[in-house]
């Protein structure tokens, strides 16, 4: 094989050998010869974590090249090698320590150098001024000794503070860099380019240039990066990115496609329905950004705490020295001082909380759940009681047959007829009983003349003359006669808040059709998982009382409270409140909008409307409510993970500062365990990603919805109403 036809180092054009090193840098898989290439390649076309990490990691390489340097010659003196004869070589051997030491101090203390003259221009005091002040105070006093041809300097301690703190930082960055790598394929849509099929041709555009009506072609294994309608073509989907859903989806000519979604099998041409920015996919690219750039309250509170106890312990220094300065040399009691400063240093305080939110927020974002802030994950795992609306939520929003009364008629000519008047009809009701005709294979009769009847129903012209399907107000005003018997099902089906409707024809009411709505098949097993998670659970809806206690029923809700305004649910929201703290409500319709923004988490369903799901602090994928108990897990296992983070670097901190006060710490050891205390609350948060994962959830929730499909399809029931199941 010819060097041409080898693959070539991304970063360096030379073929690669058989041992090559292949990494994803943005999203992309790249190969590159060696380490060395790799890292200057993410230098010099990185951004933000990724950049940061490998910018970290070149400073350890060089500083601790330097340190390792300066500690080796530190331990020949400090174990009495250089004596006697060899005494006259320790003048030299301080200047040699200043020569490392002085670009050690500058490549790894620059960063917070730069950090802290930043916030002081602001009026603020940081951690990292600790850092600076410490280490500092070492360089300064032991190149003042070097010229003063003092045997004792402390190079040594100066630079390993330093580079076990930037080891901290490093170790930080790797944490998100590896959260953005895990997400970069969701958050790369700003840089996604697309082929467009102009006049036969393929060109590539950038995605925020598609507008709506644009074809676009997907070849496979290419993640389609518009909403649309296939022209094209024929293939299956991925989309768990954005709906959660791990089987892969049929597409065929016709289908509608999701942005941000990827195409397994063949090639595709898709019609984009709207412009580029504005799909889904971009709406939780943004999302995530901006929830990643915000703090959460908890945090908030830590950043205070964190500024007050600065001052605080720059007069402790100042006092350590001085008291310290009574007994000992002037030397050790400022090394006394340093290690106050070093050990104080927060750096566990300012881990705690963003990278476990940054995870959990990433680990969601990865299945299609936006979170718009990071003080929500905070608040759901506060939650005690989950509110949900009815209709959209709990239920499809979609009619279904569930009775037939008739006077001595069959039902599957009852269904016959109706079904091939309503296949004229738009209404919803009307649809559902052209699709429970469908579900029984029911051939319909064909009907002429059909004229729609607004708020009353539809009527036509068969074989056997005139046919009506409505309410009972358009039997009267055809003069058609309703039996009595036939009147009074029909009543007691609408007082138990069933729709209905009556089929007649020769003049005469001949049966009634009683539907309800559907309830989602994922529904019950998510409330019965969000129970077993001791979450108490409540229904909000305006609907008619009698069909929102049978959901209730169904759902095994206790607490419902049915016919609400969207005042109503705000009012009832508050009661919730007053008795159980934290609520979350959960919702989909316009009315919901005030109602999930008043609460303490919103939660909008997929299918929700634009005000819904502005107003949502949470946004579930379409088909989502079943991510529920998993997605209150995430928050509480984050939750969990920033307290224990927060408590045990406050407390470490505290023990440790009293160590350092009284003179047992010093400095390196002081660094040494900061740096300890950093890298377990970086290891404490990483064990957010062995979270059982989503997809274990799946298997019951087909299992619900095999259910749910048994239950539609069953026989039209005859007889009162049956309740839903």
């Amino acid at each position: 094989m010819t060097a041409s036809n080898r693959s070539l180092c991304r970063h360096c054009l030379l073929p690669v050998g058989p041992r090559a090193l292949e990494q994803t840098v943005h999203g992309e898989r790249c190969t590159f010869c060696c380490y060395g290439c790799s890292i200057a390649f993410q230098v010099k076309n990185g951004k933000t974590e990724e950049w940061e990490a490998a910018w970290l990691l070149i400073r350890l390489g060089v500083g601790g090249f330097l340190s390792m340097n300066i500690m080796l010659f530190s331990l020949l003196i400090y174990g009495g090698v250089f004596t006697g004869a060899d005494a006259r070589l320790l003048p030299y051997i301080d200047i040699l320590l200043l020569v490392l030491a002085t670009p050690a101090v500058v490549i790894l203390g620059g960063p917070f150098l730069r950090e802290t003259l930043a916030e002081a221009v602001r009026g603020h005091l940081t951690p990292s001024a600790l850092i600076v002040l410490g280490v500092g105070a070492a360089y300064v006093y032991s190149t003042i000794a070097v010229i003063e041809k003092n045997a004792q300097v402390y190079f040594d301690t100066a630079t390993m503070v330093l580079m076990l703190f930037t080891l901290g930082r490093y170790l930080e960055a790797a944490g998100r860099a590896r959260a953005a790598r895990d997400l970069e394929p969701l958050l790369a849509v700003d840089r996604e380019n697309v082929t467009v099929v102009e006049n036969g041709l393929e060109i590539s555009r950038p995605m925020r240039e598609i507008e709506a009506g644009t074809l676009v072609r997907v070849r496979p294994g290419e993640r389609i990066a518009v909403d649309g309608v296939i022209v094209e073509g024929v293939s299956h989907a991925d989309e768990a990115v954005i709906t959660g859903e791990s089987r892969p989806v049929e597409k065929v000519t016709g289908s509608a496609v999701i942005a941000g979604s990827i195409n397994l099998e063949g090639p595709l041409l898709i019609r984009s329905s709207g412009s580029g920015t504005e799909t889904r996919w971009a709406q939780i690219c943004r999302s995530v950004r901006e929830a990643l750039t915000r703090r959460s309250p908890i945090l908030r509170l830590a950043d205070r705490a964190v500024a007050a106890a600065v001052p605080g312990v720059l007069i402790l220094a100042a006092l350590t020295v001085a008291y310290w300065a009574q007994w000992l040399p002037l030397d050790r009691a400022m090394l006394m001082g340093v290690a106050v400063l070093v050990v104080a240093c927060p750096c566990a305080v300012g881990l705690a909380a963003p990278l476990a939110t940054s995870l959990g927020i990433g680990r969601l974002a990865r299945h299609g759940c936006l979170v718009r802030d990071a003080g929500t994950l905070e608040e759901l795992a506060r939650v005690r009681l989950l509110a949900f609306d009815k209709t959209g939520t709990l239920t499809l929003g979609k009619a279904r047959v569930v009775a037939i009364e008739s006077e001595g008629i069959a039902t599957t000519e009852v269904l016959a007829i109706a079904a091939g008047l309503e296949r004229h009809s738009e209404h919803g009701l009307g649809c559902a009983v052209v699709r429970a005709a469908a579900d029984r294979g029911i051939e319909t009769m064909v009907a002429r003349e059909v004229c729609a009847v607004p708020g009353r129903g539809i009527v036509g012209q068969f074989d056997c003359g005139l046919v009506a399907a409505g309410n009972v107000a358009l039997m009267r005003d055809l003069s058609f006669e309703v039996a009595p018997g036939l009147a009074e099902c029909g009543r007691r089906a609408e007082a138990n808040g069933y729709s209905v409707i009556y089929v007649g024809w020769n003049g005469q009411a001949r049966a009634t059709i009683s539907l309800d709505d559907v309830p989602v098949p994922e529904a019950r097993a998510t409330i019965e998982a969000l129970r077993a998670r001791g979450l108490r659970m409540a229904v909000l809806t305006g609907d008619l009382g009698p069909a929102a206690q049978r959901i209730g029923a169904a759902l095994r809700i206790d607490d419902v409270c049915a016919g609400l305004t969207p005042e109503d649910k705000l009012a009832a929201l508050e009661r919730h409140r007053r008795s159980r703290d934290v609520v979350a409500m959960v919702g989909d319709g316009l009315n919901d909008g005030p109602v999930l923004a008043e609460a303490d988490v919103g939660i909008a369903v997929g299918t929700a409307t634009d005000l819904a799901r502005e107003t949502a602090s949470v946004v579930l994928p379409v088909g989502g409510l079943w991510l529920l108990p998993w997605i209150v897990d995430v928050a509480r296992t984050v939750h969990s993970t920033v307290r224990t983070n927060l408590l045990w670097a406050f407390g470490y901190n505290l023990v440790a500062l009293t160590l350092a006060a009284l003179g047992m710490l010093q400095p390196i050891i002081a660094a040494a365990v900061m740096a300890g205390s950093s890298i377990l609350v970086i290891l404490n948060s990483l064990r957010l990603e062995r979270l059982p994962d989503v997809a274990s959830q799946l298997p019951q929730r087909s299992l619900h919805e095999e259910t749910a499909r048994s239950a539609l399809s069953a026989p039209v029931a005859l007889g009162a109403p049956a309740e839903q199941g």
